[in-house]
C-alpha cells in the first residue's frame, strides 16, 4: 500500500498534534506501508532527517493561507496524489477535489462545542472544514473515544469512524530518575525548591487562569514550592502574563518556555505533582507521559484526561481554582510511600497507550478506506 502523509501543517516544534503527526510519520514507514511525506517547500530536510525512509513531495506552498488553498483545490489532483492509494490528512481538513481515498483525522470537536476556547477568526473556518471532512472523507480517525462520542454528537451523519489512542514512547518516558539532577543542571534547570509542573501550549483552554489562581492557595499553604509553566506561546498570552506579574507569588513561577525534549521525562519525575487542568482536550498528550514517568498527576473530571489516566490521577472540575487547589495539596501531602504507590499505579495505566497500538489502528484505518 502507498500512503501520502500531509505533515505541511506541522510546526517546527513538535508538540501536542505535531508530535501525534511526527509520531506517524517516523512509525508508519515500518509497518511495510510505503510514505511520501507532503511538506512545504521549504521544509524538506527536518523530514528527510525525522524519517529517512519515506520519500518527500515538498510540494505545498510556505504561507498558511496559500497552503490552505493548495490543500483544498490542487494536493487532491496534482501527481502524487494519483500516484498513491490512499491519502492522509492529520489535522481537520482535507482536499476538496480528489479521487484518491482519504483518511482525515479529528482530535477534537471544540470549534463546535466551546468556540469561545478558540481565536475568534479560526472557529468559521474550522467548523466548515471538519464538517466537510466528516461528509466527504472515505475514513476518519478519531485519538479516543472521547472525540468519537462527540463527532456523533455533532455531526451524526459521518464516514466511517476509526479510534485511534495517541501512544507515549515507553522506551523514552520512564520512571528512571538515575541521571535527572545532571540532566537538569545541563540545562539550568536546577531544583533547589518542590515545583509544580505545566506542559502545554498557552492558551485559554489550556487552563492556566484556573491554575494561577489555585496556586495562590497553595502558596500561601506551602512556602517553598514553585510553579513551573512550559510550553509555546498560542494565543491570549498577554492576559497570562498580566495574571504572572500581578500574581501574589509571582517570584516563584518560572516561566520555561518550549523545553528540549531531551529534559522533558527529567521534568516530570522530578517534580512535586505535575498539573493539567485543561478545560477540555482531544487527548491530553502530557498527561500520558507524565503517568509513564511515575509522576503524580493532577488533571480534569468529566474530561477526556480523566478517562485516558483513569485511577492513576488526582481529579478537580475543570475551572474549579479552589477544588484544584485541593488537589494539588494532596499531592504536595502524600508521604514517600504513598507517591511510591501512585507511581507503580501511574506507569502501569500509561503502559496502555503505545505508539505501535495507535498505528496499527491508523493503518487499519488506511486499509479500510482503499478497501471502499
Amino acid at each position: 500500500m502507498k500512503l501520502a502523509l500531509d505533515v505541511s501543517a506541522v510546526p517546527p516544534r513538535l508538540a501536542g498534534a505535531g508530535r501525534y503527526i511526527g509520531e506517524l510519520a517516523r512509525r508508519v514507514p515500518a509497518t511495510g506501508v510505503e510514505t511520501t511525506l507532503i511538506t512545504r517547500r521549504d521544509d524538506t530536510l527536518r523530514w528527510h532527517d525525522w524519517s529517512p525512509s519515506t520519500h518527500i513531495a515538498s510540494i505545498v506552498p510556505n504561507s498558511r493561507p496559500s497552503r490552505l488553498l493548495y490543500e483544498a483545490w490542487l494536493a487532491g489532483r496534482g501527481a502524487t496524489a494519483r500516484s498513491v492509494d490512499v491519502w492522509h490528512s492529520p489535522h481537520y481538513t482535507m482536499p476538496h477535489r480528489s479521487s484518491t481515498p482519504t483518511v482525515v483525522t479529528i482530535h477534537d470537536l471544540t470549534f463546535f462545542t466551546n468556540p469561545e476556547w478558540h481565536e475568534r477568526s479560526k472557529v468559521p473556518f474550522f467548523r466548515r472544514a471538519i464538517s466537510y471532512a466528516a461528509t466527504h472523507a472515505d475514513v476518519l480517525v478519531t485519538i479516543s473515544e472521547y472525540t468519537a462520542r462527540q463527532l456523533d454528537e455533532q455531526i451524526p451523519k459521518h464516514a466511517p469512524v476509526v479510534v485511534a489512542t495517541l501512544g507515549v514512547d515507553l522506551e523514552r518516558f520512564t520512571t528512571d530518575s538515575s541521571g535527572d539532577q545532571e540532566l537538569l543542571r545541563v540545562h539550568e534547570l536546577s531544583a533547589e525548591r518542590p515545583y509544580l509542573f505545566f506542559l502545554g501550549t498557552f492558551e485559554p483552554r489550556k487552563g492556566i487562569d484556573v491554575l494561577l489562581d489555585a496556586f495562590e492557595e497553595v502558596a500561601r499553604h506551602d512556602p517553598d514550592v514553585e510553579l513551573w509553566l512550559a510550553g509555546q506561546p498560542g494565543w491570549g498570552v498577554k492576559e497570562i502574563e498580566a495574571r504572572i506579574a500581578g500574581h501574589g507569588a509571582s517570584s516563584r513561577i518560572r516561566r520555561l518556555g518550549f523545553v528540549d525534549e531531551s529534559v522533558l521525562p527529567a521534568l516530570l519525575r522530578q517534580s512535586r505533582a505535575v498539573i493539567y487542568p485543561s478545560r477540555g482536550e482531544g487527548f491530553g498528550l502530557p498527561v500520558v507521559e507524565a503517568l509513564a514517568c511515575g509522576a503524580s498527576v493532577v488533571t480534569s473530571s468529566q474530561t477526556v484526561m480523566s478517562e485516558i489516566a483513569g485511577d492513576a490521577a488526582l481529579l478537580a472540575p475543570a475551572g474549579d481554582a479552589a477544588r484544584l487547589a485541593e488537589e494539588i495539596m494532596t499531592a504536595l501531602n502524600a508521604s514517600d510511600e504513598q507517591r511510591e504507590r501512585r507511581a507503580v499505579v501511574a506507569r502501569a495505566r500509561a503502559e496502555i497507550f503505545t505508539w505501535d497500538s495507535s498505528v496499527a489502528q491508523h493503518v487499519k484505518a488506511y486499509e479500510m478506506a482503499v478497501g471502499k
